[in-house]
């Protein structure tokens, strides 16, 4: 009999070079989060439903967590997919630490890009990295 798990979190830490507050407005404000992610409708508000515009196309979200200046965490789509943000500071600088959880079993299909939790996982995990490696690291003055 083949068992199959749920595949693991993504998860990717920085440590950026700037105040926690900077990072804060860079991970948790509509216009931060369209510099380094996606296009969005975005609100720091418990309960608030946005969309995230995806290569796939509009991915509804709903914010489920906000402790400002150091958690944000929220729904995307309908996969049971979550994404959450934490920050600590260390030495006047921030560790940024983004988890992307919610994962099904590997063959599963993820409806909206029509292929498998193992492919779209393996992909998003490549993408992580050059999102928070490079693009907020970019956005946040980082070369």
């Amino acid at each position: 009999m083949k068992v199959e798990s749920v595949l693991p979190d993504l998860k990717k830490t920085i440590l950026l070079d700037a105040p926690i507050h900077d990072v804060w407005n860079t991970v948790a404000t509509s216009e931060g989060i369209a510099a380094w992610f996606m296009p969005n409708t975005f609100m720091a508000v418990v309960g608030n439903e946005f969309t995230l515009k995806s290569p796939f196309g509009l991915s509804p979200c709903k914010v489920l967590t906000v402790d400002p200046p150091y958690q944000l965490t929220f729904s995307w789509d309908t996969s049971g997919w979550w994404v959450a943000f934490e920050l600590n500071e260390v030495d006047g600088k921030t560790e940024f630490t983004l988890t992307h959880g919610g994962w099904g079993l590997a063959d599963e299909v993820v409806p909206k890009a029509k292929d498998t939790n193992e492919t779209i996982h393996k992909r998003m995990d490549q993408g992580w990295e050059g999102i928070v490696y490079g693009k907020l690291r970019q956005v946040l003055g980082h070369k």
